[in-house]
């Protein structure tokens, strides 16, 4: 096994650079979390001017509000829901936003070799398809799920995840193929 610079096998080095990147993104997200709620150490100004996270809460809850419409079904937003009339109220939280998939998916992406620019085209890729799937998720949960106390009903947000990583899975096989064979062919070169 060929060693790197810093004396690591390239696998030791790639798994201590996911885990590092990982665990600063999903740690920043949650200290963001913290400071743009109110209680606890609270910064109004973020709140007010530099909230991400409700930014894309409001992009999610608007796009899957203007799919609905496109469908024919009438739609009433707020902040935190997604209301379709006759169909159901969705209260869109912290967890439903896909912030831990996209630390994980960023910081597969990162760590791993190859050019910025294949990194980059890869991770929005990524990025937008998670988001996308997401919002395809919104939709069949506001036409079609019905909350029944008497029938166990598995968690949505579990579901939803287990199919992105998934798909992230095979992604990450393709994107890591082709990075192999880039590096393979401008070592040979």
């Amino acid at each position: 096994m060929k060693l790197n610079k810093c004396g690591l096998n390239p696998a030791v080095l790639f798994a201590l650079q996911f885990v590092c990147l990982f665990v600063s993104l999903y740690g920043f997200y949650m200290a963001y979390l913290g400071i743009t709620g109110p209680g606890g150490l609270y910064i109004a100004f973020l709140d007010e001017h530099f909230n991400f996270i409700s930014g894309l809460r409001h992009i999610l809850i608007e796009s899957g509000a203007a799919i609905l419409n496109m469908l024919g079904y009438r739609t009433r937003t707020n902040a935190y829901q997604l209301l379709v009339a006759g169909h159901n109220i969705l209260h869109i939280g912290f967890d439903c936003l896909g912030f831990g998939v996209m630390c994980f998916f960023t910081a597969f992406v990162v760590a791993y070799s190859g050019s910025f620019k294949s990194k980059l085209s890869f991770w929005a890729a990524g990025i937008v398809t998670i988001q996308l799937l997401n919002i395809l998720r919104f939709v069949l949960l506001a036409l079609y799920w019905k909350r029944n106390k008497n029938v166990y009903m598995s968690d949505h947000h579990t579901i939803f995840n287990i199919v992105v990583y998934i798909i992230i899975a095979i992604s990450l096989y393709f994107y890591t193929r082709y990075q192999d064979k880039a590096t393979t062919l401008n070592a040979a070169n």
